[in-house]
C-alpha cells in the first residue's frame, strides 16, 4: 500500500523536493507499513516557498473578493467530485476509519471553501463613518504572507479551515502539516491550482519542529495559525509576539461534559461517545471529563458499557469498522501510559484498558476505554490525554458541578445535557470555554465560530469571524473643507 507523492513540497504551483532535507517515513497507522518517504524543507526551501508567496500575494490582493471567491467555490466542487479518493488518502495518512472520512475530513474543507467563497464580496465589506460635513470610511484589507501550522488529527480539514479565510481575504498561504500526517494538504494545493488559484497562494511545505520556527520568525510572515498543543502555542505564540506577528491559536482542552438527571440517558450517551470516540479520540474539543448526577449515573454507566462494547474495531479501510488505531506508536504508548496512570490513581476501569487482540500487531490500536469513579486530582481528569479515553466524573447539585468544570487551566470546548432549557442556558454561560453545546456535542459547521479561551487559545476559525483574523481595518478620514489650523 504506496502513496507516494511527486515530491515532498508544493510551491509555486508544482511540487519541489530538496534531499538535503532530513528524511522522514509516513507510516500508515493500521499495519505500521511505510507508504510514503518524504524530505523536511531546508531553510532554502522555507524561503523559496515564503518568497513565492510574497510575489503571488501582492498581484491577489488587488482580486476582487468575488473573483477570489469564485475559485474557492470552484475547489470545493472538486473536492466534492474526489472525495472518496481523498477519503481514501486520509485514511491513509490518519488510520481514521473511511466510515468517517468519508463524511467528515475532505467534504468539512469543501464546506469551508464553499461558504468562505460564498461570502467573499459581504464578508469583507467596510462602513461608513458620517462625522458632519467630513467623513469616514474603513476597509477591510490583507495582511501578507499567513503561516498554517496543521494538527495530525485532521491534515485536510485544517488546510482548509485555514486556507479559505486566509485567501479570500486577499493573503497568501505557506502551510506545514504535521509531519505525521503529511499527504493530504498537497492534494489540497493540487486541487486549489486546478481550480485557478494563481501559483505561489499555497504553498505546503514538510517539516517537523525545527522548520516551525523558520516560518514563524520570517521576517515576511505577517500571521500565523497554528492548531496544535498548549506547549507547542506557548512556544509559537511568544516566537511570533516578539515579531508582532497576528498569531491565531487552536489548542488543546480537557472540556466538561455535564450530564443531569433529567436528560435523554440515550442521546447524553451518544454524545458523551462522540465527544470521546471519534477519530480514536483524537479531537481537541472532545469532552472527556463526563460529569454525571448521582441519580442517573449507574444507569448511564450501564448504557455505555453496552455501546462502547459494540463498537467495530478493525480495518479502517472497510466501510463497516467505527473505530480505527491511533495516529503513531508514540501516541498510543502515550495513551496505555494515561491509562496505567488512572488505573494506579484508583479509578475504576468499566471497559477497555488495553489493546484489542483482533487486529494486526503492527497497528497503532488501543480499546475505546471508560473509567468510572474519577476525581478530579486524577493525572486522567487534569491532563489531556488525546485518546479514546472516557472519564466519568460523579456530581449533586450545579453550583458544584460548575465550579468542578471549570477548575482547569483549558477552556476550548464544554457541553450540557438536560432537559430544563433554561438551566441548559444557564450552565453553558458560566462554563469557561469558547465553543459550547446543549443536548449534543462537537458539531462544528462551519457557519459557526470554533475556538477557545484560557490556555486553549485564542482568535476564532470559521464564520464570518475569521475574516477578522486573516484582515485587518484600515480607516480613512475625508476632509470636506479647507484646514484650519491655529498656526
Amino acid at each position: 500500500m504506496k502513496a507516494q507523492p511527486k515530491a515532498s513540497h508544493f510551491i509555486d504551483g508544482e511540487y519541489v523536493e530538496d534531499t538535503a532535507g532530513t528524511p522522514f517515513e509516513s507510516v500508515y497507522p493500521a499495519t505500521g507499513e511505510v507508504i510514503a518517504r518524504l524530505h523536511a524543507a531546508t531553510p532554502a526551501i522555507v524561503e523559496r516557498a515564503v518568497a513565492s508567496a510574497k510575489r503571488a500575494q501582492k498581484e491577489w490582493a488587488a482580486v476582487s473578493p468575488t473573483a477570489r471567491g469564485r475559485i474557492l467555490k470552484r475547489a470545493a466542487e472538486i473536492m466534492r467530485e474526489r472525495n472518496r479518493a481523498l477519503s481514501g488518502l486520509e485514511t491513509l495518512d490518519t488510520g481514521k476509519p473511511i466510515q468517517e472520512t468519508i463524511v467528515a475530513d475532505p467534504t468539512s474543507g469543501a464546506d469551508a471553501f464553499e461558504f468562505f467563497g460564498g461570502i467573499a464580496a459581504a464578508g469583507l465589506n467596510g462602513s461608513h463613518i458620517p462625522l458632519g460635513q467630513d467623513f469616514a470610511f474603513t476597509k477591510r484589507v490583507p495582511l501578507g504572507v499567513c503561516v498554517g501550522i496543521g494538527a495530525w488529527n485532521y491534515p485536510q480539514q485544517i488546510a482548509c479551515w485555514k486556507g479559505a479565510p486566509a485567501l479570500v481575504c486577499g493573503n497568501a498561504m505557506v502551510f506545514k502539516p504535521s509531519e505525521n500526517t503529511p499527504l493530504g494538504a498537497l492534494k489540497i494545493a493540487e486541487i486549489l491550482i486546478e481550480a485557478g488559484l494563481p501559483k505561489g497562494l499555497f504553498n505546503v511545505i514538510q517539516g517537523d519542529r525545527a522548520t516551525g520556527p523558520l516560518l514563524v520568525e520570517h521576517p515576511d510572515v505577517a500571521k500565523v495559525s497554528l492548531t496544535g498543543s498548549v506547549p507547542t502555542g506557548r512556544k509559537v505564540a511568544a516566537a511570533a509576539a516578539g515579531r508582532l506577528k497576528h498569531v491565531t491559536m487552536e489548542l488543546g482542552g480537557k472540556s466538561p461534559l455535564i450530564v443531569f438527571d433529567d436528560a435523554d440517558l440515550d442521546s447524553a450517551v451518544g454524545g458523551a461517545m462522540l465527544g470521546n470516540f471519534y477519530s480514536t479520540g483524537q479531537v481537541c474539543s472532545n469532552g472527556t471529563r463526563v460529569f454525571v448526577h448521582n441519580a442517573v449515573r449507574d444507569d448511564f454507566l450501564a448504557r455505555l458499557k453496552a455501546r462502547t462494547e459494540r463498537i467495530v474495531i478493525g480495518d479502517p479501510m472497510d466501510e463497516a469498522t467505527q473505530l480505527g488505531p491511533m495516529v503513531s506508536y508514540a501516541q498510543r504508548e502515550k495513551v496505555l501510559s494515561y491509562i496505567e496512570a488512572g488505573k494506579a490513581e484508583g479509578a475504576t476501569l468499566v471497559t477497555g484498558g488495553g489493546i484489542p487482540n483482533n487486529v494486526s500487531g503492527e497497528g497503532y490500536y488501543v480499546q475505546p476505554t471508560v473509567f468510572a469513579d474519577v476525581t478530579d486530582g486524577m493525572t486522567i481528569a487534569r491532563e489531556e490525554i488525546f485518546g479514546p479515553v472516557m472519564c466519568v466524573l460523579d456530581f449533586e447539585d450545579e453550583d458544584e458541578v460548575i465550579a468542578r468544570a471549570n477548575a482547569t487551566e483549558f477552556g476550548l470546548s464544554g457541553g450540557v445535557f438536560t432537559a430544563d432549557l433554561s438551566r441548559a442556558h444557564r450552565v453553558v454561560d458560566r462554563l469557561e470555554a469558547g465553543t459550547l453545546w446543549i443536548n449534543t456535542y462537537n458539531l462544528c459547521p462551519v457557519e459557526i465560530p470554533f475556538g477557545g479561551s484560557k490556555q486553549s487559545g485564542f482568535g476564532r476559525e470559521n464564520s464570518l469571524s475569521a475574516l477578522e483574523h486573516y484582515s485587518e481595518l484600515k480607516t480613512v478620514y475625508v476632509a470636506m473643507g479647507k484646514v484650519e489650523a491655529p498656526y
